[in-house]
C-alpha cells in the first residue's frame, strides 16, 4: 500500500510539473547539473575517506550512498506544502528526484564489489550477480 501512495504521489507531482519541465529546459540545466557535480563529489570523497580509513567496504558503500543523498522526498513533500505544486521550488525538487535517482543508482552500480577482489567466502552468487552476506 505505502508503495502505490508513493508512485501516485510522484505521478501526481510530475503530471503538476510537466508544463514547467517542458518550458524551462535551461533552468532544469541550471539545477540538474549542480545536483549531478555534488552527488558524485560527495559519494566519491565519502568512499574514498572510508577506504582510506581501512573501513570494509559493507559499510563504506552503503556510507557513501548515505553521505550523497538529498533526501529530496522530504524537500518535495516541504515545498509542494508550503509554496504550491506549481512553484518554482516544487520544481527544483522535482528536478532534483529526477536527476538524484539514475545517479545514485550508478553510484550502486560503481560500489559494487568485484568478485575477483573480494574473498569468495563473504558473498554468494545469484542470477548471474555477487552479492555480499
Amino acid at each position: 500500500m505505502t508503495i502505490i501512495a508513493l508512485l501516485a504521489t510522484l505521478v501526481c507531482i510530475f503530471a503538476f510539473q510537466a508544463d514547467n519541465i517542458t518550458a524551462r529546459s535551461f533552468h532544469i540545466l541550471l539545477i540538474a547539473v549542480p545536483i549531478l557535480i555534488q552527488v558524485y563529489f560527495n559519494s566519491s570523497l565519502a568512499y574514498g575517506l572510508m577506504k582510506w580509513l581501512k573501513v570494509p567496504h559493507s559499510v563504506a558503500a552503503p556510507g557513501a550512498l548515505i553521505g550523497a543523498s538529498n533526501f529530496f522526498e522530504l524537500a518535495v513533500a516541504t515545498a509542494i506544502a508550503l509554496y504550491g505544486p506549481g512553484s518554482g521550488a516544487a520544481l527544483a525538487t522535482v528536478v532534483g528526484v529526477l536527476v538524484e535517482v539514475p545517479v545514485m543508482l550508478s553510484v550502486c552500480s560503481f560500489l559494487q564489489p568485484d568478485p575477483p577482489l573480494v574473498p569468495r567466502r563473504n558473498l554468494i552468487f545469484f542470477r548471474s550477480r555477487w552479492f555480499r552476506m
